[in-house]
This record gives C-alpha cells, structure tokens and sequence, in this order.
C-alpha cells in the first residue's frame, strides 16, 4: 500500500546521491527522447556529459574575457622585449 505525500511536501523536496547529482526536470523533443530510449542511451548521463563541456567551454571562455586586457598586454611586451629567458634558450 502507497501513501501519497501532499504535493508541497514533495515539491521541496530535493533528491540526491552520494555522487552529487540532482534529480532536475527537463523538456526534449520526444523523438529523440523515444530513439535514445529505443537505442538504450543513458540520457541522463548524456545530458551531464554534454552540459558539462558547455560549462567548462563557458567558463574558459568567460576566463578569457576577464583577462584579455592582462593578455595583450603581456603579449606587447612579449613582442617588444622577447621571452624572458630567451638568450639562454639551446634549440
């Protein structure tokens, strides 16, 4: 026998693993849902894998930004001076 909690209870309620995940909802074009369920993808680890490396993209991108300034001109100074230890370089 099943006892259905109130609808506010399980609404705050968030799940998690020991891994760290987070049960989350998401909306996706359910043909592909339905081939990825067909082909017996593991859509949840996908979609981690995937946001992950956009993240990651993101915040090298966003570093980037940051420091363009930092960037160019140590770059200047690469252009007008040389590398620091260069004279000693043997190749």
């Amino acid at each position: 026998m099943q006892i259905a909690m109130p609808a506010t209870y399980t609404a705050r309620r968030v799940r998690t693993s020991a891994s760290g995940k987070r049960a989350t909802n998401l909306s996706l074009s359910s043909d592909v849902l339905d081939a990825a369920k067909h082909l017996e993808i593991n859509i949840s680890q996908v979609c981690d894998n995937h946001l992950r490396e956009v993240v990651r993209r993101e915040q090298a991108r966003k570093w980037r930004e940051d420091h363009a300034d930092f960037i160019a001109a140590y770059n200047t100074t690469i252009e007008s001076e040389g590398l620091p230890l260069d004279e000693w370089k043997s190749f």
